[in-house]
């Protein structure tokens, strides 16, 4: 393990050895309520160098980089989607495991993960990964675990995590921060020579709700996370978090939970059970960050609007929440609207749909080119069929990491982007490199839930569409059968429930 400064020949101390520190982890949200699956080049894992190269605090200048001697494994994160196969996640910890064992032994390690993967006949996943890791890299090793704060934190993955903490913010604004202090904790506790912080509280909290609806940019969720850094700070406590959990999959794990770690037993539990009682105090007043309705109701509000552009979150089959990105419902229904049938009507931009067979088509037929054929639902057919697209080729762009191609096909007064892998457009720069200008069109619809930031300061006008998909908003039509019961809100008369922390061994 670390060594201390030792004395010279003459006396003098020798420079305390750096601490060996490796990186590993796995990220991603999967709905099983999604008939889709997430197959294992969707994680596009790194390795080396290039897992260094993920994190800015860790650039070969940065002061964090010159702390420790640093063995990065593997990390992979996915775009959220659909159940994870069971072949691709054994295949993933194979490689994890087997580059871990080349650089034994650690002090540390720094355990990157979402906290929202579900694998085909595997519960619990983040719990089964880290007892493997731990097996390999010892009981002595410290670890350190950064999450988002829709992911779900397991008893498992509770007593196998020295250090845990999660964003703050969602959207996730700060989550560079958040992995940054999950590091500096853990140089922390090895440079100090503490270890292992020797108390960890956790409390299950039997709350679940969508981020929709928990935003931290809102009330109640602004003020109750805004509890979360002054708690950290308290001596005594090493850090502390507030996980809303991920509200789409159908497992005993899929619940909020609050833990806090630290030295004093005393603070750390009772911090852990006021924050746990502050967020169970304020659960009648969580709604949606943003006002929702039906697709014709937010079409028509947008015909209607002068404020532009007007944005639409079809939020059924968010891919960012883990929907297959594929369903075709919303945009076989805006097509079916007269006033997008002109080229004069009001313009729109559709963001996104994958359709391999019509992107092919669409290159073949070239920009200005006319191109028809059917595109979506080749994954979730359940509530429209494929649709069929004819129009004219606007752009083709080639080169995505996810996408791989885009094209935009214009059909009356809307612009369809149509890709070749499902692909959620996040940024500006997503519609601009496509030669679209979110910024004067009239409406802009996207495969989203609360908007992100640059979408967000974009926006005149907003409306949540409540749409059909593996991600429907509305929790309770959605066949839960293993959540643990009684949950709030799909109980909402419930008892007062047991919010003592225990204190995890």
């Amino acid at each position: 393990m670390l060594a201390r400064c030792t004395p010279s020949k003459n006396n003098e101390a020798t420079p305390q050895e750096l601490p060996r520190i490796a990186i590993a982890g796995l990220g991603i949200e999967s709905s099983t309520f999604s008939p889709a699956q997430t197959h294992e080049d969707a994680f596009h894992a790194k390795v080396g160098k290039a897992v260094l190269s993920s994190y800015e605090f860790l650039s070969p200048d940065s002061a964090d980089f010159k702390r420790a001697r640093w063995f990065p494994a593997l990390i992979g994160k996915a775009i959220p989607g659909g159940i994870v196969t069971r072949e691709a996640y054994e295949s993933l910890m194979t490689k994890m495991l087997d580059s871990l064992r080349k650089n034994l032994p650690y002090d540390g390690l720094f355990f990157d993960i979402h906290g929202a993967m579900s694998v085909v006949g595997l519960d619990d996943p983040e719990g089964d990964m880290i007892i493997r890791v731990r097996e390999v890299v010892g009981p002595q090793t410290l670890i350190s675990t950064s999450m988002d704060l829709h992911g779900n934190v397991s008893w498992r993955l509770a007593q196998n995590s020295d250090l845990i903490t999660c964003y703050r913010m969602a959207p996730h604004e700060d989550a560079v921060q958040s992995d940054k202090r999950a590091v500096d904790n853990l140089l922390s506790r090895l440079e100090s020579g503490k270890g292992k912080p020797p108390f960890k509280a956790y409390v299950s909290v039997p709350i679940l709700l969508p981020g929709e609806k928990t935003s931290t940019r809102v009330e109640p969720g602004k003020s109750l996370y805004a509890q979360v850094a002054p708690a950290a700070a308290q001596p005594g406590v090493v850090d502390a978090a507030i996980w809303i959990g991920y509200a789409w999959a159908d497992e005993p794990r899929n619940h909020a939970v609050v833990m806090v770690v630290g030295d004093d037993q005393a603070v750390v539990t009772a911090t852990a059970e006021r924050l746990a009682k502050n967020f169970w105090d304020v659960r009648d007043q969580f709604d949606f960050i943003a006002p929702v309705g039906t697709l014709q109701e937010s079409l028509d509000k947008a015909v209607k609007s002068d404020k532009h552009p007007f944005m639409i979150s079809d939020m059924g089959d968010n891919p960012t929440a883990g929907g297959a990105g594929d369903v075709t419902w919303t945009l076989t229904e805006i097509l079916k609207r007269p006033e997008f049938k002109s080229e004069k009507g009001p313009s729109l931009i559709y963001a996104a749909l994958p359709g391999p067979e019509f992107v092919e088509k669409a290159v073949k037929a070239g920009i200005g080119g006319k191109v028809e054929g059917v595109a979506g639902a080749a994954v979730d057919n359940r509530y429209a069929p494929p649709v069929f697209l004819r129009g004219t080729v606007k752009a083709i762009v080639q080169g995505d990491e996810h996408a791989e191609t885009e094209v935009v096909v214009q059909i009356g007064s809307a612009r369809v982007i149509v890709t070749k892998k499902r692909k959620p457009y996040h940024h500006e720069a997503d519609f601009t490199r496509l030669g679209l200008n979110p910024r004067t069109t009239d409406i802009v619809v996207v495969k989203l839930g609360y908007l992100v930031p640059e979408l967000y300061d974009m926006r005149a006008d907003w409306i949540m569409a409540l749409t059909p998909g593996g991600v429907d908003q509305d929790l309770e039509r959605l066949p839960f059968k293993r959540i643990q019961r009684p949950m709030f809100p799909f109980d909402k008369n419930m008892p007062m429930p047991d919010l003592k922390a225990r204190l995890v061994d």
